[in-house]
């Protein structure tokens, strides 16, 4: 059990308001790090998911997938018992021959709660009230998306040659190389509560995760993307720890920067956190955030056993002591 305690509201001040973008499990990382640094963190969800059971209550019920903002409520519970026991219930899965097999309860919960009250970001503010939940999940767009990816190298006799890939499970298991993405619809609403979380933030975090399908989906709706590059919060990018075969496979630390700029050319930087162990040439990559207006800090994130995942105690104390600084 953590022995991390959240800082505390003193008279005059207050934690910083944090807002992490993402999905799956590289939000899952940052957000079970940052609720062990502050009591005000909020996640904007990417709603583009299409497979497994999410996929599957999508098409049959025409809601927004619900998989995503499940993980993100999960690594909000506490590390008492009582969230212990509410984030295992949100992530068990059903098996059976039958209908049911696959589906998550905190998928069925989720959607069981907006049939109910007919407002997406009112079932998961009670869903969040259940778990005792510390933080708040919102989704990025009010509609659910989908992603198209610009990819090369699917036809061997077009080494050079770009293939448009739909749907996020098809981009993310690609065999060729992920050169850009966009959102169908290309002009989607934003969740108004997400543009204002974002407007209101001390630190905005992008990453880790899925670069492709995970984290750069929010800097393609408009008004979410407009917050981002306006809003006063410092902008602080995390690293991903290994790249992912198809979204980033022979990516180096500095590429998910180049790639980030791109897409959002007008978004600054403030901070570029990395692991330690997985930058190999420091220079390279300093030379790219100064060029984004940033500072780089690196820091010890993995697991000690050293499996390519995000230890949350040392994510956390790497965390607090940038939203700190």
């Amino acid at each position: 059990m953590s022995k991390r305690r959240v800082p505390e509201d003193v008279e005059g001040q207050r934690p910083p308001r944090v807002v992490a973008l993402g999905g799956g499990h590289g939000l899952h990382a940052s957000l079970s790090a940052l609720r062990r640094v502050t009591t005000d963190v909020t996640a904007v969800v990417t709603v583009a998911d299409d497979g497994g059971s999410s996929g599957r209550l999508r098409r049959e019920l025409g809601v927004l997938p619900p998989g995503d903002l499940r993980m993100a409520l999960a690594a909000l519970c506490g590390d008492d018992d009582w969230g212990h026991t509410w984030s295992q219930v949100l992530q068990h899965r059903f098996r059976s021959e039958g209908e049911l097999h696959g589906h998550a309860v905190g998928n069925l919960l989720i959607v069981a709660l907006w049939e109910l009250l007919g407002d997406s970001v009112a079932g998961l503010d009670w869903v969040g009230q259940l778990l005792g939940a510390h933080g708040r999940v919102l989704p990025m767009s009010s509609v659910p998306l989908d992603i198209a990816a610009e990819v090369a190298g699917i036809d061997p006799s077009r080494p050079g040659g770009l293939t448009t890939v739909r749907g996020q499970v098809a981009c993310a298991s690609t065999s060729g190389r992920v050169r850009s993405v966009s959102l169908i619809p290309e002009d989607p609403p934003a969740s108004p509560q997400a543009v204002k979380a974002v407007r209101e933030a001390d630190w905005v975090v992008f990453g880790p995760g899925s670069w492709f399908t995970s984290v750069l989906p929010h800097l393609l709706v408009p008004d979410l993307a407009h917050a981002l590059v306006t809003t006063r919060a410092r902008r602080l990018v995390a690293l991903n720890l290994s790249p992912q075969k198809g979204e980033t496979e022979g990516f180096r630390p500095e590429t998910y920067l180049e790639v980030l700029h791109e897409h959002a050319p007008k978004l600054g930087v403030d901070v570029v956190l990395a692991d330690r162990g997985t930058v190999d040439e420091v220079e390279p990559l300093e030379h790219v955030v100064r060029r984004l207006g940033g500072r780089l800090v690196l820091a010890d994130l993995v697991r000690e056993d050293g499996t390519p995942r995000h230890d949350a105690e040392r994510f956390a104390a790497a965390l607090e002591g940038v939203l700190g600084g």
